[in-house]
């Protein structure tokens, strides 16, 4: 089976506003498009960004964007499509950029092809999002959102520690801050209600459905609704621990889920490219929906298929208007994110081992012998972070 052909004539642009330098999504996406033949810039946000120094990758624009100013990011964004010399297909790697491209895609359709947009900021923000879904009966962790003092003492006492809690708007927090943690301790909560006056806020309490059955599934629709790809996976490694994004995972064919999450994703409003997280709760027997992503999710590369077909390329056949074929699924697959894998292996005995078994049947977010660089950039910030942080 051969993997369809891209359009050479579409250019891509990469855009990215968080400025985490070990976003392996984004070095997925370049990867991606550009061994199709298609030209890849990007502009992205943070330095270093080892992604950039990747084989693929035709230009960085210079200097940084930023979501603060929404018409100087306009500005800047039609000066990026001046310096690619053609209309490119905008894809937004981050919430914010998400958001952005579709609240002004008057703007932008003018320099750009831009993706299917959907509802992006009722999935991103979590309380929006948690109000959306108890609206139409779709599973959710138990939810409530703590307005005083002795009301966040009383939904601690109510729902038990520990517990999950969430910023209800991510993309606005200070670059670092985990936007879900999982909260041991009274005291932990007081803290973080003190905080709640943020831009991120409100906080958001949720009750724990207990780790162990974590899922997630990756999906892309039309302009129209229509699902043309998606697939289910297995999370067996999560950094942060129960609360954090995909470590280690492995496609995994389930049905069910696949047909509960096209069903969710579809009466959210989802379109273009979404990424939901679940987890199964066995008590009561449901898929409980904990997260929304309307985007690329930094592990969409281990739902590549039987011909190489994967969700970065079904959006660009999608763009130019060339036919998606059907997924020719691959489960059994995985993908291991060396960095944060080995962080945890060299806490959790045995875990060191596992590696090799991990990734024979998929591949790498960083390594690749075609494309060595970002590994090793990888490396150099990982080991100056650490001994920046030694100094401090």
């Amino acid at each position: 089976m051969r993997a369809p052909v891209l359009d050479p004539e579409l250019p891509v642009l990469l855009l990215r506003t968080d400025p985490n330098p070990f976003h392996h999504g984004t070095l997925g996406a370049i990867r991606s498009f550009g061994r199709r033949g298609v030209a890849v810039h990007a502009d992205l946000a943070g330095r270093p960004q080892p992604a950039a120094a990747s084989r693929y990758l035709r230009s960085r624009m210079p200097g940084e964007p930023s979501a603060a100013r929404p018409g100087a990011l306009l500005a800047r964004l039609a000066a990026d499509a001046e310096r690619i010399g053609r209309r490119a297909l905008l894809v937004p790697l981050d919430d914010a950029m998400a958001i952005f491209t579709a609240e002004h895609a008057s703007a932008l359709a003018a320099h750009f092809v831009l993706p299917p947009s959907g509802t992006p900021r009722r999935v991103a923000d979590k309380a929006a999002l948690t109000d959306a879904c108890e609206r139409r009966g779709i599973a959710v962790p138990e939810c409530h959102r703590p307005g005083s003092r002795d009301h966040l003492d009383e939904l601690v006492a109510k729902l038990g520690l520990p517990l999950i809690a969430k910023w209800a708007r991510p993309w606005l927090l200070a670059p670092g801050a985990r936007s879900t943690t999982l909260v041991r301790s009274a005291e932990h909560a007081e803290r973080l209600f003190a905080a709640a006056g943020d831009a991120a806020g409100p906080l958001l309490l949720q009750r724990l459905v207990p780790p162990g059955g974590d899922w997630f599934y990756q999906a892309y629709f039309d302009g129209s609704g229509v699902c043309l790809f998606s697939a289910t996976g297995r999370k067996h490694v999560a950094y942060p621990e129960h609360t954090g994004h995909t470590v280690a995972g492995e496609w995994v064919h389930n049905p069910k889920l696949d047909e509960l999450a096209t069903g969710v994703a579809g009466a959210l409003g989802c379109r273009g490219v979404v990424d939901l997280d679940f987890r199964y709760d066995a008590a009561a027997g449901v898929y409980r929906l904990l997260d929304v992503n309307p985007r690329l999710g930094a592990q969409f590369r281990l739902f590549t298929d039987g011909r190489g077909l994967d969700l970065a390329a079904v959006l660009h056949l999608d763009a130019s208007g060339r036919a998606v074929p059907p997924a020719v699924p691959r489960p059994g697959r995985t993908l291991v994110v060396e960095n944060q894998y080995l962080r945890r292996a060299l806490r959790t005995p045995g875990a060191l081992g596992r590696f090799r078994e991990l990734t024979a049947s998929g591949e790498t977010a960083w390594f690749d012998r075609a494309d060595p660089g970002p590994f090793f950039a990888m490396a150099r910030a990982s080991v100056a972070r650490v001994l920046t942080k030694g100094l401090k």
